[in-house]
């Protein structure tokens, strides 16, 4: 199934599997999220809950207990329920379950709430604890915006001047090896060898926008002010880049595989909510 919300801007489109968002159209019918071709990337906009990235071993343990987790987690491979909608909002619940206490042992709910606002969709994550011990977490986004035109033709501008020094991965794995995004005037121009090591994985950042230039012109914002860490990523030849808000990263070889100790992530203390938000600005 498939909800349609709409202002007089744009129109966007989420698959109750996963809640993801799979288009974003504006008015003259132009799309801006990768179509999901599998021979590049077969998604579009997936949630990453309640991991980001990838654990060690794909382990972790809670009071001694071992759990297994795939990359990403869970959320996005599990079908949400649609529990609010109107003309420019609809809002998406996903609730523990059997399923998911044996992969992750906490009771939760999950919602994605998305609104459109003039130009831009906000996307609010909100993570409610309904259990009686601190639930650690990881949550972040993982939009693909499509690129019609030749790859090089784009360019990221970041919204501060700063030292943009990002985590090299090693079998998925966040590494010790750093380097840094060379970037003139805050802006970064898009080759594909960037990527040639998979993403760019930033555990800080000054900035908390990245605009995306399309021939030198603002093509699409990512606002995301709520999320410490950011990954960009892309394939070989692939007419998308993937701009990733998130709170919490992949583990690094060092990790104890306590979920409590692990590095980068959140703890939500019983019977409370946590909220976040990003945006998508059509320029």
């Amino acid at each position: 199934m498939t909800t349609t919300i709409s202002n007089s801007t744009l129109t966007a489109s989420i698959n109750h599997s996963g809640a993801e968002l799979f288009s974003i159209k504006d008015n003259q019918n132009k799309e801006y999220i990768w179509e999901g071709n599998p021979d590049f990337w077969g998604k579009h906009s997936p949630v990453l809950f309640p991991i980001v990235g990838t654990l060690k071993n794909n382990t972790y343990k809670i009071n001694n207990k071992e759990y297994n987790l795939p990359r990403h987690g869970f959320a996005r491979d599990m079908e949400f329920q649609l529990i609010e909608k109107t003309e420019n909002k609809a809002v998406f619940s996903l609730q523990s379950s059997e399923e998911t206490l044996k992969k992750y042992p906490f009771n939760f709910e999950l919602q994605l709430i998305y609104t459109l606002n003039e130009n831009s969709l906000e996307l609010e994550y909100k993570v409610i604890n309904k259990g009686k011990e601190k639930m650690p977490f990881s949550i972040g986004a993982h939009p693909a915006i499509a690129l019609p035109d030749n790859f090089e033709n784009y360019a990221f501008e970041f919204e501060k001047e700063e030292n943009l020094k990002y985590y090299l991965l090693e079998n998925d794995l966040i590494s010790s090896k750093t380097k840094i995004l060379e970037a003139e005037n805050k802006i970064v121009p898009l080759n594909y060898e960037l990527f040639k090591n998979d993403a760019l994985i930033f555990k800080t950042l000054e900035s908390k926008s990245l605009t995306i230039l399309e021939n030198s012109k603002p093509y699409v914002k990512v606002d995301f002010k709520d999320f410490p860490s950011l990954g960009l990523w892309t394939k070989e030849n692939a007419p998308f880049i993937c701009i990733e808000p998130w709170l919490g990263y992949s583990d690094t070889d060092e990790n104890s595989g306590n979920l409590y100790e692990k590095e980068g992530i959140f703890t939500l203390e019983e019977n409370r909510t946590f909220n976040a938000k990003f945006s998508i600005t059509i320029l």
